[in-house]
């Protein structure tokens, strides 16, 4: 036993907690990928290749939602359940899994292990973790449930109860962890996603309540439980809240507005379906990855704003990707500051260190050098299928977590289908942590230099 301890702790210190998180991932992407590979896993008995499988585990653990094989049709009843559990855990992270599962055994969390949930969970400071991790827990499987029993009310009428209730648990769990994983593809044909219920309110709703609660966060969930007030909640739960909801009206506007009168997508909708059709879409960019229609049927310049949408995500904390809606919105509050001539950064009568705009200005530049790169990777290495708007949209969908497809996954080629993989798996874990593994610790330099002057602008 106490050869265990020291190897664990020795692995636990050797490695910086960004590192940690990285091969957190990686060994549970690995292990779900030699799962799918098994015969047990596929309907047809056979063995999955291990690109395909290495790309639906990789998906299913980034909660991303792309598929290069139809959910439904492709995968046995074990081998769903093997995706559900590889959304599941990586919806809630590795390190709050490892936690739950130590508590469990009654096992006492030590430092190390509270700082690798800080960091996972992306908290300030390291009291509290465990308490955190067991909100957490409670939260996700509590909302899951509640979910489920919604659409089991629509599901089990239409599928019979074992599978209504097997489908409500899937999708109810796809949807918490903005997975947008479905099992439509056996009965509304191949890659079909939730189109069939376009204009189902409970359907529509129940999803969209279920990506946005996943998406804004846990910290942000246990803050306004516990405040109950708008005014006594943090700051970091405010700017949540607002980006949220600012983005998913936009969102909303330009597809309503933009797609109105297109004879390909909404003209031939009653206005009700229209405004469910647009906020449903709107909200997939929260990194949900559900579709109730076909992209490739809305015009360029409503693509060009979601890509752009998808390109934000989710929230910090959250089970979303992307660069994050409290960093486009210390992004705004920095021009805006610039703009008016301001020495400081303020919001809300509080003041921003100056690190926050940092650390926010370094996630936004990151993560567009990263979609131009990978956007010029699929553009030069796929067939016609994948023109730029196609490359953009997968790529952004990728990186952000999102998990929707204009050209269809399965249409990219062997090199397309890795980077893609690279991308969700950048998207999840995070940028800034995917570059510790290479850096290790950085050293604070004490060094002083001589400023100098340079123009801007």
């Amino acid at each position: 036993m106490d050869s265990r301890k020291k190897i664990r702790k020795s692995i636990l210190y050797k490695f910086t907690p960004g590192q940690i998180m990285v091969i957190g991932f990686s060994s549970v992407i690995l292990m779900g990928t030699l799962l799918l590979m098994m015969p047990f896993s596929s309907n047809s008995g056979e063995v999955t290749n291990f690109l395909d499988s290495l790309f639906t585990a990789t998906s299913a653990v980034c909660v991303t939602g792309l598929v290069v094989v139809d959910t439904s049709i492709y995968w046995s009843t074990i081998g769903k359940a093997i995706i559900a559990i590889l959304i599941q855990v990586g919806g809630l992270g590795f390190m709050s899994i490892t936690a739950w599962i130590a508590l469990i055994l009654g096992r006492k969390i030590n430092l190390r292990e509270r700082v690798l949930i800080k960091e996972a969970m992306n908290q300030n400071q390291i009291s509290g973790s465990v308490k955190l991790v067991k909100n957490v827990l409670w939260m996700t499987f509590t909302i899951e449930m509640i979910g489920a029993i919604l659409l089991s009310t629509v599901f089990i009428p239409r599928f019979g109860v074992i599978n209504g209730i097997g489908y409500s648990l899937f999708h109810s769990i796809s949807a918490f962890c903005n997975a947008g994983f479905d099992l439509m593809g056996s009965h509304y044909g191949e890659f079909s996603s939730m189109a069939a219920f376009y204009n189902n309110p409970i359907i529509v709703f129940t999803l969209s309540t279920l990506v946005i609660l996943g998406g804004i966060g846990y910290p942000v969930m246990i803050n306004v439980i516990t405040a109950r007030k708008f005014r006594k909640i943090s700051l970091n739960s405010k700017l949540v809240i607002i980006t949220t909801a600012i983005l998913l009206i936009l969102g909303t506007l330009v597809i309503f507005w933009g797609e109105y009168n297109n004879t390909e997508s909404l003209a031939n909708m009653n206005n009700w379906d229209k405004f469910m059709v647009s906020f449903f879409q709107s909200m997939t960019t929260r990194t949900a990855g559900f579709g109730t229609i076909d992209f490739n049927l809305f015009r360029s310049n409503t693509l060009f704003i979601l890509i752009v949408l998808m390109f934000i995500g989710a929230s910090p904390a959250s089970t979303g990707g992307g660069i994050k809606t409290t960093t486009v919105a210390v992004i705004f509050m920095a021009v805006r500051a610039l703009i008016k001539n301001e020495d400081e950064i303020s919001v809300f009568r509080k003041k921003l260190d100056i690190n926050i705009f940092r650390k926010a200005l370094g996630v936004f530049t990151i993560g567009l050098f990263v979609f131009i790169v990978g956007t010029y990777l699929i553009t030069i290495t796929q067939g016609e299928k994948f023109g730029l708007m196609q490359s953009a949209f997968e790529v952004s969908s990728a990186y952000s977590t999102v998990g929707l497809s204009m050209a269809g996954s399965y249409n990219l080629n062997s090199v397309g289908r890795v980077i893609i993989s690279l991308l969700m798996f950048a998207g999840r874990v995070g940028s800034l942590t995917v570059f510790t593994i290479f850096i290790g610790d950085v050293k604070t330099n004490k060094i002083k230099y001589p400023e100098e002057k340079v123009l801007i602008g």
